[in-house]
């Protein structure tokens, strides 16, 4: 095998395309120490800082999406498109991939249809269970496409399909320390139940609104919880709970070490991203799902209910959340043989080694 095994892997936008992109970069190099990886990114989204703190190299394109409410911004995003699709062969035509990885994104759309017009096989890796725009597109191109759902073949040929679940953040699976200490890292009673709210990197806003209106009912003897607000509504929020903070409740803007955070938790109250979603089933974790409503083809509803059917997850719409989301959660935490139904049947529902399987899929590709 060529030690100078060269692959591009291409896309990003939000954590839940970035993540998965880094395992599999990770699970590449653990297979072949020696392998180059370049990510293709978009300019001014997250993955320009998240990948080379994860130790790769990244290039951004000029590349953005298309302005629904204003038509006329279109044509600049046509330009950036035309630019982005010509600085894509340019760097195919000097890094030589051997294959290109998309996973979602702007950025994954020129890059993945330059390389296949230059004969570099392509894989796609489509984290939700309905698909993204890109990757219906560069489905026909491409020749495996990795799924973590049942009933893709709606959107994808049925014989490039491989379900392989989405690759995780490895270190929430490596965590060594116990329930009691990840509790005391937060300051808080190892000895009462723990309710963690996330809402992404950015925080969420109905589920800080879902706390934050009903501080009277966080006031709890038997329980304590862990927020994670967000950095956009971090100060505001520090702001409004001056002199009124509950001792049960620390609030933070980002938690750095995730799996600390979910190794406390009793009971999770999250977004339904398809990254978030895969982590909860790996670890086992009893969740209530909030989906986004301001997501493609309200494609978080459709993840939520995928676990919801199967008794995995409890669903709570997202316009309902600031009125019930808290009560119902407080509700949920003190009925233990619920929790424990959720997350038995959560973890029935856990794809594990996908990056491992993805990145054997990619050296097959380059193989052949």
């Amino acid at each position: 095998m060529d030690d100078k095994m060269r692959i591009v892997i291409s896309g990003g936008g939000t954590g839940g395309h970035i993540f998965p992109a880094i395992s599999i970069a990770n699970a590449i190099k653990a297979l072949h120490p020696e392998a180059e990886i370049l990510f293709v990114g978009a300019l001014g989204r997250m993955e320009m800082q998240r990948v080379p703190a994860a130790g790769y190299k990244i290039v951004g394109l000029p590349i953005c999406g298309f302005d629904r409410k204003n038509l006329l911004k279109n044509i600049k995003v046509l330009f950036k498109i035309w630019k982005s699709q010509r600085m894509a062969k340019k760097l195919i035509e000097e890094f030589k991939p051997m294959a290109a990885v998309g996973v979602g994104g702007y950025a994954s759309g020129p890059m993945l249809n330059q390389a296949a017009k230059m004969g570099i096989p392509c894989l796609i890796q489509e984290q939700n269970s309905y698909a993204g725009v890109t990757n219906k597109l560069l489905a026909k191109k491409a020749e495996k496409i990795c799924v973590a759902y049942d009933g893709m073949e709606r959107f994808f040929p049925a014989e490039k399909i491989i379900k392989t679940g989405n690759p995780v953040r490895q270190a929430l699976l490596n965590t060594k320390m116990s329930k009691a200490e990840a509790t005391k890292t937060f300051g808080l009673d190892p000895d009462k139940k723990t309710i963690l709210l996330v809402g992404g990197s950015l925080g969420a806003k109905t589920i800080n609104d879902s706390i934050l209106h009903h501080l009277d009912l966080v006031d709890q003897k038997d329980i304590q919880f862990i927020w994670q607000t967000g950095k956009y509504y971090n100060k505001q929020i520090t702001e409004e709970l001056k002199g009124k903070l509950p001792s049960n409740l620390i609030v933070t803007d980002f938690i750095s070490d995730m799996g600390a955070a979910y190794t406390a938790a009793d009971l999770v109250i999250s977004r339904a991203g398809a990254s978030s979603i895969s982590e909860f089933c790996l670890i086992g974790k009893p969740v209530i799902l909030v989906p986004s409503p301001n997501v493609a083809e309200d494609h978080q509803t459709k993840n939520a209910m995928a676990l919801v059917n199967k008794q995995a997850a409890i669903y709570v719409k997202d316009s309902d959340a600031p009125d019930c989301l808290l009560e119902q959660a407080i509700k949920l935490i003190k009925d233990d043989d619920k929790l424990k139904n959720l997350s038995k049947n959560i973890l029935k529902l856990a794809l594990p080694d996908s990056a491992d399987i993805i990145a054997k899929e990619v050296i097959k590709m380059i193989r052949k």
